[in-house]
């Protein structure tokens, strides 16, 4: 078989994705953008390319983004050593203020520039624009890591209705101005129930969940709400992946169609997983 698909085999491909694109056309897709796809510049184009070819077959895409391997890098050449709690980063007022210039400065003005070289129309926000994301101290040990008290959707309502893409970094705040570091899994879901997405992707360095986390081959396509759960109190789904799970959960229960477990690591794994019947993780739903 050729390298190279013939101009017959290609426009075979775009019309099988024309039902996902009649399915989400005008549709909200939230995707939390982390791990590998972030870090791997081939990825992070490939991502952008994504997002971008979604916008222009009119989905309307909310990009919230991570940042928690630069920002570590960035304490340590300040000469700051990261802590972490129960998988969460100890966070005092100068990591509160380092979080704010690598997540709402540096990681978010490179995502929208990047994803405005792919054509696409791009406003970078914090969670503290508009009030977005407001929040409280999670726990007096880990400082200023929030917990969401509300989302105020309209920022990115209004941009959604301008023909932007929202690109969201996770920092919240409260009445007093206090700034909180937000975990990204949460703030995604959070979103995704508060703006009515259809759909929520969440980018991860593993190919979704396994029944056996030591082999890859093991992984589970499909999911509904109630075997994840299931999953969980048998210690199958353990470490790492329980937060990712429960914010899947939460996302579900707050209206969100279908959440997706994605293998950031697969290129286009974006346009595989909303545009394709093969898909590139676990797809967790509500089982009706």
């Amino acid at each position: 078989m050729d390298k190279f698909l013939s101009n017959a085999e290609r426009a075979e491909v775009l019309t099988q994705a024309l039902p996902y694109i009649q399915q989400y056309n005008g549709k909200i897709i939230v995707i939390k953008y982390g791990g590998n796809a972030m870090i791997n510049d081939t990825l992070k184009q490939q991502v952008m390319e994504d997002i971008v070819l979604l916008t222009l077959v009119g989905v309307k895409v909310v990009l919230v983004h991570g940042g928690g391997p630069e920002m570590t890098e960035t304490m340590k050449k300040m000469g700051k050593e990261s802590q972490f709690i129960g998988g969460l980063r100890v966070t005092d007022a100068e990591t509160v203020d380092i979080a704010q210039m690598v997540l709402a400065g540096k990681i978010n003005k490179t995502l929208v520039n990047l994803l405005q070289t792919k054509g696409g129309r791009a406003i970078g926000i914090s969670g503290m624009d508009g009030r977005l994301i407001e929040a409280k101290a999670k726990d007096p040990e880990l400082g200023f890591v929030g917990e969401i008290t509300h989302i105020n959707v309209q920022p990115i309502v209004d941009l959604l209705d301008k023909g932007y893409i929202p690109v969201v970094s996770t920092l919240g705040c409260d009445r007093e101005g206090n700034v909180y570091n937000i975990n990204g899994d949460t703030a995604a879901a959070r979103i995704a129930g508060a703006v009515g997405a259809e759909r929520m992707i969440m980018m991860t360095d593993i190919s979704g969940i396994l029944k056996d986390r030591d082999d890859p081959d093991s992984l589970i396509q499909r999911i509904s709400v109630n075997e994840a759960a299931k999953l969980k109190e048998q210690g199958i789904v353990s470490g790492g992946m329980i937060p990712k799970v429960e914010c899947c959960i939460d996302a579900i229960r707050r209206g969100v169609d279908r959440v997706t477990i994605l293998d950031g690591r697969v290129p286009h794994a974006t346009l595989m997983e909303t545009l394709t019947d093969e898909g590139a993780g676990t797809m967790v739903y509500w089982e009706k």
